[in-house]
């Protein structure tokens, strides 16, 4: 007896092991300060648990559209000029829209270009759907134009963006961005643009969704999530924008895979939506902040490129790694002498580096960093 071929070739998930390891160290006693999640230090907001409570008294516990409840998909087409709410579908987070993305758009041998470093389930879904990722390096941490172009082949069906990016932080600039939708206009191409960092940009940069290039709506998709946007890590809740012929047969699949999304939990992400802007912009000040305290003691330490957005830090250790060790050994290595975790850069397709996530409280921040420095 043995497995399919596709699940062997698949990797775990190198974010989410780090969760279950860091808790069974505290749970040895072990203080344990984690740099190693991407998850916003912030409560979820009351308005959303308030309304999410409201609707499991109402009892909105039944099974509910494939797509969504109506309300929340026709307020998040209002995010899109043109689209209405059959234009959107709801998912169980981003990763559950990408995984059904790939299912619908990749046939077996079909090829998805991914810029890396890239986060670790890009691909590994594309691999699950049969498909070929096909990994394009980066320069200083922005996209290779001509290396994208140069990889496509006949049997290239998409080309996957994430900006912010996970885990560098790198925001890709209008210019880049043009280039792409060029190309997916040329190659007749599908462009995948991941947007779940999108309010946490810095530096007063004009941040562009791939949305806001009108000649190539018909065939860019772009996923989003209430997860980091709204504190919402646990609701689950994400969503495409795209056009009705992908939202349909991304609610094909979806039907046989889960069904509807938690119903109840739809309706506290419908309170997000109408949350104070304030909010938003002090978590995102805060970040900001906190950006410059961790970059500031990492850049000492290390090789690393300012990151524009989302919250992380990817530092080069290499000059750390000696005797043929890896930013594996690196990272367990602080794990057990630091009591501090960090992803190692394997995880997204790039050794001799480490993600650090700076989304924590800002005395825990410096307290990891300070053991950082003591250990090296």
């Amino acid at each position: 007896m043995r497995l399919s071929n596709r699940i062997e070739s698949v990797e775990e998930s190198g974010t989410v092991k780090f969760t279950p390891l860091i808790q069974k160290l505290k749970q040895e006693g072990r203080e344990i300060i984690s740099f190693a999640v991407g998850e916003p230090e912030y409560d979820t907001p009351a308005p959303v648990i308030e309304a999410t409570k409201h609707a499991l008294d109402a009892q909105k516990t039944k099974y509910g559209p494939v797509s969504g409840i109506p309300e929340l998909r026709a307020a998040l087409a209002k995010q899109f000029y043109g689209y209405d709410a059959d234009n959107i579908i709801i998912s169980n987070g981003s990763k559950h829209s990408l995984y059904s993305l790939f299912q619908v758009l990749c046939d077996p041998g079909d090829e998805v270009i991914i810029s890396k470093p890239c986060w670790t389930s890009f691909p590994q879904q594309v691999k699950l759907a049969g498909g070929v990722p096909v990994l394009i390096e980066t320069i200083n941490n922005q996209l290779d134009c001509e290396g994208i172009e140069k990889a496509i082949t006949p049997k290239t069906k998409a080309i996957l963006l994430n900006s912010p990016n996970n885990p560098t932080g790198a925001v890709y600039p209008k210019e880049d961005m043009e280039r792409i939708a060029r190309l997916s206009s040329r190659y007749d191409l599908y462009i995948v643009s991941d947007e779940a960092y999108d309010i946490f940009v810095y530096d007063g940069i004009d941040y562009k969704s791939f949305f806001a290039f009108e000649d190539v709506r018909d065939r860019a998709i772009i996923t989003k999530s209430f997860s980091k946007t709204y504190s919402m890590t646990g609701f689950r809740i994400g969503y495409i924008a795209a056009s009705k012929a992908i939202v349909n047969a991304v609610a094909k699949c979806q039907g046989h895979a889960t069904g509807n999304v938690c119903s109840f939990a739809q309706y506290g992400a419908l309170a997000a939506l109408s949350l104070d802007e304030r909010i938003l912009s002090q978590w995102r000040a805060e970040l900001e902040r906190k950006r410059e305290i961790a970059y500031a003691y990492i850049s000492k330490l290390f090789d690393c490129i300012k990151p524009q957005g989302a919250f992380y830090l990817f530092p080069n250790v290499s000059k750390y790694l000696k005797d043929g060790k890896t930013s594996e050994d690196f990272a367990a290595d602080l794990l057990e002498r630091a009591g501090v975790a960090v992803v190692p850069g394997e995880t997204f397709g790039t050794p001799n580096h480490i993600r650090i996530s700076y989304a924590v409280p800002e005395d825990i921040l410096k307290k990891g960093l300070e053991k950082i420095a003591e250990v090296l």
